[in-house]
């Protein structure tokens, strides 16, 4: 598990898209602010179904600049 406290933009030669898998999504507050957290699930294939994989989460802070980020990739949604 891991709280995004800075995103950092890199390059990459490998641009693949990985298969679909569900997101799991909850609020709650820890030591005073509100936390976002993220869980991916394992696909069908995988040894343990429906395990998490992985967790992100994010205060208010990351929250922006994720934000920030999704607008300027996706300007569409801007709308």
């Amino acid at each position: 598990m891991a709280l995004i406290n800075e995103f950092l933009e890199v390059d990459s030669d490998v641009q693949r898209l990985h298969g679909p898998v569900v997101c799991g999504y909850r609020a709650f507050t820890a030591d005073g602010r509100l936390v976002l957290q993220l869980d991916t699930y394992g696909s069908v294939e995988r040894q343990i179904p429906n395990k998490i994989s992985q967790s992100l989460q994010l205060d208010v802070d990351g929250a922006r600049v994720l934000r920030d980020i999704l607008l300027e990739t996706f300007p569409e949604l801007q709308a």
